[in-house]
């Protein structure tokens, strides 16, 4: 019952100004948050390549309230691509976005956000990888659909993130499993309404195996975006059964949580890619990490009192 406290908490100034206070936050924060500066990100994504893995990049801050704000996000991303072109790591990172930081909520959001994620799209397949936009509370999916048709007309290597606790996201399933199509699902972290959405996990695990089978029966690139032991056994099994090889499928699990289980799926031959996120404005997705999974919110607690 905590994990919806914790997400209306993700939009509270008030919560903000407390967490970010915190004596033990940083510590946790540093848990989920590769950095705040490209040049801090860039040597997590050299070691991943070491390893056999990739990453995908996220510049966090998608609350912002004017354009410039949006011009400046996007800006940060175009930042990110030249350093990784410079470096030679396009092909071992891609880009994942959040529309509502590139102004998808302000007046006229949608052309905004479409104006301001295609130079990124347009960077990032010229030097080799490409862009994920990421799903977020379900009033804005419309517009994120509609924008990634548009930007696959040029660039169809554009992928898209779908939820399993959504009621629409089977139908949503079956309409991207289409040839050259790049979809992750995940289970959702933001707090949406029963008339919309499973509240029970059980629920949620049940469709999250639904939309596998739909997307390996497909003719997509499946990204599978869990954690759960459970779920990655299930997912192999029924890619198997889909006669998929290992690389015509990805898992992807984030940063600083089951690191050792990101290492042993690439050594077994598995694609897997680690989502990192970066940047200054690490409240919301810090939050949503902590909603996520009761053992975050503890550890968080325990370092707060230890700190304090």
């Amino acid at each position: 019952m905590l994990g919806p406290v914790i997400l209306a908490a993700s939009r509270s100034d008030k919560m903000r100004r407390f967490v970010s206070a915190a004596p033990g936050t940083k510590q946790v924060v540093d848990r989920f948050i590769a950095g705040e500066t490209v040049d801090q990100v860039i040597p997590i994504v050299k070691d991943a390549a070491a390893k056999g893995l990739e990453v995908t990049l996220d510049v966090v801050g998608e609350d912002i309230t004017t354009v410039e704000q949006s011009h400046a996000a996007r800006d940060a991303y175009l930042q990110l691509i030249g350093r990784l072109e410079e470096l030679g790591l396009g092909t071992r990172a891609e880009m994942s976005v959040k529309l509502s930081m590139f102004g998808q909520a302000l007046e006229g959001g949608h052309e905004l956000a479409l104006a301001n994620v295609r130079p990124v799209v347009e960077a990032a397949a010229a030097i080799g990888t490409t862009v994920t936009l990421d799903a977020e509370d379900h009033t804005t999916l419309d517009s994120m659909f509609a924008i990634h048709e548009e930007l696959r007309k040029d660039f169809p290597q554009t992928g898209c993130v779908i939820q399993a606790y959504l009621f629409r996201t089977e139908d949503d399933a079956r309409r991207l499993a289409a040839a050259g199509s790049r979809v992750r699902i995940v289970k959702g972290a933001y707090k949406e309404p029963a008339s919309v959405a499973y509240q029970d996990k059980t629920e949620i695990d049940k469709a999250f195996v639904r939309i596998i089978k739909i997307l390996m029966a497909g003719e997509g690139y499946p990204m599978i975006g869990s954690h759960d032991p459970r779920l990655i056994a299930i997912t192999q099994e029924l890619a198997r059964q889909a006669g998929r090889k290992p690389d015509e499928y990805e898992f992807q699990m984030l940063y600083g949580i089951r690191s050792e289980e990101h290492v042993r799926l690439a050594a077994e031959g598995h694609r897997m890619r680690v989502y990192t996120a970066y940047g200054t404005d690490w409240y919301g997705y810090f939050m949503r990490r902590l909603a996520e999974k009761p053992a975050n919110l503890l550890f968080f607690a325990r370092s707060i009192l230890t700190k304090g």
